[in-house]
């Protein structure tokens, strides 16, 4: 499976997200190839203090830009059982060249009115790339860094659900010191010595969600 983890605005946690799903599924048993196709190597960086702490990461790591993101991911499919796409917070052509060849694309939204402004955006972008493919990519919405306790967070989902386009997933990742804390040694919020146990819950329900409905889609064509 092919997940592409994109959007259309820097600093909404794509590179944690991409990289605690690609330890989360090296965990489960899978071989993993984890593309950096964002400029900024933000998951390049996690995977070199990935490899200081544990000697390995775990996974294969390509960094990859422009139109050959598309080309290279199709010939490497065969070869993994999964591969996670890390794109730029915008329109670039990274990014829609790995959701031409996804099966999976996931977008966060952080719970501020100014990270909404660009959900139509997104919301287009999918259905424009949508369009021109023979077999269409799920697509999620989800929010990241909710707020512990605010109305935020539900005024954000009731936002998100009015996209057709993009399938808005109920299962928050909470802002907590855990993501970042990890991060900084190229670890997965499970993978500390003392793990935070609400956060390692958090992606264990999204990213079982995400998952679990694009395999029972991707079975049903």
């Amino acid at each position: 499976m092919v997940i592409v983890v994109g959007s259309q605005k820097g600093g909404v946690g794509k590179t944690t997200v991409a990289t605690n799903l690609a330890a989360w599924l090296v965990a489960k048993g899978h071989e993993v190839l984890l593309v950096d196709a964002d400029d900024q190597a933000s998951a390049s960086d996690f995977s070199a203090y990935r490899e200081q702490t544990r000697g390995t990461t775990g996974y294969t790591l390509v960094q990859i830009n422009g139109l050959l993101v598309r080309k290279q991911i199709e010939a490497l499919r065969p070869k993994y059982d999964h591969i996670v796409v890390d794109t730029g917070g915008r329109d670039t052509t990274s990014q829609r060249a790995a959701m031409f060849v996804c099966d999976v694309f996931i977008t966060p939204f952080n719970p501020r009115s100014y990270d909404l402004w660009t959900i139509t955006k997104v919301s287009e972008l999918v259905e424009e790339v949508q369009s021109m493919r023979t077999v269409p990519m799920m697509a999620y919405s989800f929010i990241n860094r909710a707020d512990v306790k605010s109305q935020d967070n539900r005024q954000v989902s009731e936002v998100l659900q009015g996209y057709e386009s993009l399938a808005f997933l109920p299962h928050p990742l909470t802002n907590r010191k855990a993501f970042a804390n990890s991060a900084g040694v190229g670890l997965a919020v499970f993978e500390m010595e003392q793990p935070d146990e609400k956060a390692v819950a958090e992606i264990e329900k999204l990213f079982n969600a995400i998952t679990h409905a694009s395999y029972t889609t991707t079975k049903a064509v």
